[in-house]
């Protein structure tokens, strides 16, 4: 077999054959009736679509929905993507050492981001609240599971170390966004930030690819980040450090209320300054990491025109199709 190539690194029309992460795979009819399986296909590097004609109900059931299988195929530019025709696939189980190749990383060192997002943390002043962040750091548990733990499963930030990626992404914005709003309270802001998808920490999987745990599907993150909280001000106050109670309070709707509105999971609409602030910020970070991730981003940053055109297919989360060019770089 050839030397495995990365998914980023794949050129139109390319011959492929080895194992990489699959995700959400479902089986789909054409036009004419006939099924077809459509998946999301990753490796450490990138996700593209997958696509297999002429398979049979037999050949699906044998796959997981999310998981690892074997692959051979070629890439197929469309509609301005690059996609994966698949020729052969099989389900199989990669041995421990190979996880990290084949599950989705960020790009950035982990140790690196983890040691900015605690610089960060260092600059707050309110006693209360920087001694509230050095209990959840002070958590060696927790903290294993924010440095690797996805910020998704399918959509921003879905790798290994996303969240952490997030989380930094999100402190680094609420800086900035602090000093064009003096009057927002930078340490609410910015412990608002560290706290608002710490559940995710538990609500997600990424040993064997990116699922919800039971604590997931059944408390879900948001529920999750508001009751561990409650007991982080518990333990902090056990150490004889003042967190008073209208900080716990807002700090707790932080959480409740980041998803902006109930139709997106929020369990309270954003109703201070603060909450709003960090629930616009989420929300950008979310969707920009989403729109340059498709339009520019890892699929090997390969030019537009080299895969057929200039839009990409419809993103669902965005609800367009995003035209991809950096539009200086594009002649007449």
């Amino acid at each position: 077999m050839p030397q495995r190539t990365l998914i980023r690194d794949l050129k139109a029309n390319q011959f492929l054959d080895g194992v990489f992460a699959i995700q959400n795979c479902q089986l789909g009819q054409t036009k004419n009736g006939k099924p077809f399986i459509k998946c999301l296909l990753a490796d450490r590097s990138a996700k593209v679509p997958g696509r297999m004609w002429n398979v049979t109900e037999e050949l699906f059931s044998t796959l997981p929905t999310d998981g690892f299988v074997f692959v051979e195929g070629s890439t197929q530019p469309y509609q301005g993507q690059m996609q994966i025709i698949i020729q052969q696939i099989r389900a199989v189980t990669p041995k421990p050492h190979e996880l990290e190749d084949l599950l989705p990383c960020s790009p950035f060192d982990r140790d690196e981001m983890f040691a900015e997002v605690r610089l960060i943390l260092s600059s707050l002043t309110d006693p209360g609240v920087k001694a509230l962040a050095q209990v959840y750091l002070d958590d060696k548990e927790l903290m294993a599971r924010f440095l690797r733990a996805p910020a998704a499963v399918n959509m921003h930030h879905a790798y290994l170390s996303g969240l952490l990626e997030h989380t930094l992404s999100l402190l680094r914005l609420g800086q900035a966004f602090c000093t064009l709003y003096p009057q927002l309270n930078r340490d609410i802001v910015l412990m608002g930030l560290f706290l608002h998808d710490l559940g995710k920490c538990y609500e997600l999987a990424w040993d064997t690819g990116f699922t919800y745990t039971d604590d997931g599907q059944l408390i879900g993150h948001i529920a999750r980040g508001a009751i561990m909280l409650q007991r982080k001000a518990e333990d902090c106050r056990a150490l004889g450090h003042k967190l008073t109670a209208p900080v716990l309070l807002v700090l707790q709707h932080i959480i409740l209320s980041h998803h902006g509105q109930p139709e997106f999971g929020a369990a309270k609409l954003p109703s201070t300054p603060e909450a709003i602030a960090i629930s616009i910020l989420d929300n950008l970070d979310a969707k920009m990491h989403m729109a340059l991730a498709v339009a520019r981003g890892p699929a090997g940053d390969v030019k537009a025109a080299e895969l057929g055109g200039n839009f990409t297919e419809k993103i669902w989360a965005l609800d367009t199709r995003l035209y991809k060019p950096d539009p200086t770089t594009v002649g007449e």
